[in-house]
């Protein structure tokens, strides 16, 4: 079943479903500090990519919380896979809101550096990491609609389930009401 867009503006869009099924140039992987796949999206981006990706990450050497690498595709319908590792939650008292918005302007900047159009986030961290849904979707849409004011590219928040599409929703209403 395709991917539903729950809400689109410009270059922006919501969207429930799977993110290893969509058809952007990149998407991002919640990744853990190994590359080498975990659960969640992490687990389903690998199975589905295919053991290829699993040995370009092995080359990469980890990644820094906070901080992204890039590698190809491989089995995904997408050609590139922005790596990103999210903040665990600790109450916020180890930066996690600082650090998960580095996650979004790093995988940005990278998609930048390699002309990508159009790209695909999971809600980073708000699966094991604990992350709450709803300050996450804050700080994914301001950090986005920052990034997109002086660049061009379609940007795709891919929800698993209705209930964090409507953090990202409630988020998008609050800004066109007051901003």
């Amino acid at each position: 079943m395709a991917n539903e867009v729950i809400y689109s503006e410009e270059n922006l869009e919501v969207v429930i479903g799977d993110i290893t099924e969509e058809e952007t140039e990149a998407i991002v992987n919640a990744a853990n500090p190994t590359l080498l796949g975990g659960g969640g999206v992490d687990g389903a981006i690998h199975r589905k990519a295919g053991p290829e990706l699993r040995e370009e990450c092995r080359t990469l050497g980890g990644c820094q919380t906070g901080d992204a690498k890039i590698t190809r595709g491989y089995r995904l319908k997408a050609k590139y896979v922005i790596h990103t590792v999210g903040p665990v939650w600790r109450e916020g008292s180890a930066r996690e809101e600082e650090l998960l918005a580095s996650c979004y302007r790093k995988t940005l900047k990278l998609a930048k550096e390699y002309g990508i159009k159009s790209i695909s986030f999971p809600a980073i961290s708000t699966g094991a990491y604990g992350f709450p849904k709803d300050q996450a979707a804050e700080i994914a849409v301001r950090e986005v609609k920052g990034f997109l004011k002086e660049n061009d590219i379609l940007v795709r928040l891919v929800c698993f389930d209705k209930e964090t599409t409507q953090y990202y929703l409630a988020v998008l209403k609050k800004l066109r009401c007051y901003g």
